[in-house]
């Protein structure tokens, strides 16, 4: 017998039953009754370990994310675990996939083993629905919630984000004044961030009074691993007859995919081709040339995370969003408007 059969037989959330457990009053009396009626009944009760031996807490943290073969994911995941272990907390981590319904059951699994706050690493795990945002709020109602990279207006969870339209928004604007007129835009996601990126691509044409062709924003059906795919990707899109003299990448696996072409098919970096990727991940200095690429300030993210994370649960007042700017880091695959500027002169 365990938390999820108590549920089932109360009709009840696996939040709730754990709300009721650990004593919190945000559930209804009439409730919180069926749920300690089913319990008894069924003479079930509670891990003394599992409750903090009476402390109602075991300075652990429940962490969940998308994917760990993810580089961005992975790097975040490692710097969140490293600065809670400085905390002196614990952290259980669960990789849910994409899937709504397995995230839904990672979130009921944490919050079965009391855990006093839960991360979510990415911004994968929001909906543009309120009813798919449901298994959040229940949460939230029970443990603090943290969202990195993602915003979520709510009681009891807060959000460390960057900029990511204003970043990309940057990054498109610095090849449309390099005089770039056919700028390929490559993603390979709808989550939260991945909008937000497509929303400052569009924009920088509108502050320049350009029109944006929807033909360039091309999306990447494939895995994050698959840089081969990527190249083949962009060649078919060359094939097509779409003409492109610089490319702006979502992450930067696409961007050294669309090296890669570049490469293969005799184009020259950054004269004829100039490539943008994101995140400023070791993929921007593992490719010949080096890539450009916007620094999303992922460590900052993290750590201020955790010191929101901490804090809160200390019982302190902490801010519900935090967002940090994105910065375009140039390297070989764009001109410098230092260097454009003494080229002109």
């Amino acid at each position: 017998m365990n938390i999820y059969d108590i549920s089932k037989l109360a009709g009840v959330s696996t939040a709730t039953v754990s709300r009721v457990i650990n004593g919190f009053d945000n559930v209804k009396p009439s409730t919180r009754e069926k749920v300690l009626s089913v319990m008894a009944k069924q003479g079930y009760t509670p891990n003394a370990f599992a409750r903090g031996l009476g402390l109602n807490t075991m300075n652990s943290v429940g962490i969940m994310c998308a994917d760990s073969s993810d580089m961005y994911l992975a790097k975040a995941v490692y710097y969140i675990e490293g600065r809670l272990r400085e905390g002196g907390y614990h952290c259980i981590l669960t990789c849910t996939g994409y899937e709504r319904e397995s995230q839904r059951e990672a979130m009921d699994m944490l919050l079965s083993q009391h855990v006093d706050c839960i991360i979510l690493v990415g911004s994968t795990f929001i909906d543009k629905s309120d009813k798919n945002n449901k298994y959040i709020y229940d949460a939230a109602s029970t443990v603090p919630v943290m969202l990195l990279n993602a915003s979520l207006e709510h009681k009891g969870i807060y959000c460390v984000l960057c900029d990511d339209c204003h970043a990309t928004q940057t990054a498109t604007l610095h090849l449309i004044d390099d005089g770039r007129s056919d700028i390929l835009y490559l993603f390979n996601s709808y989550s939260y961030s991945a909008k937000k990126k497509a929303l400052g691509y569009r924009s920088a044409f509108e502050m320049r009074g350009i029109t944006c062709d929807e033909r360039y924003i091309q999306f990447f059906n494939g895995s994050s691993q698959d840089i081969e795919g990527v190249c083949n990707f962009v060649s078919d899109l060359k094939d097509k007859g779409l003409h492109f003299d610089a490319v702006l990448a979502s992450d930067d696996f696409l961007a050294v995919g669309a090296i890669k072409y570049a490469i293969r098919n005799g184009i020259t970096i950054p004269n004829e081709l100039s490539v943008i990727g994101y995140n400023n991940s070791i993929l921007t200095t593992c490719c010949e040339p080096e890539l450009s690429s916007v620094d999303n300030q992922l460590e900052l993210l993290c750590n201020n995370l955790v010191r929101i994370c901490i804090g809160t649960l200390s019982g302190e007042s902490m801010p519900r969003k935090t967002i940090f700017g994105g910065e375009l880091i140039h390297r070989k695959t764009t001109v410098h408007p230092d260097d454009s500027d003494s080229e002109n002169s």
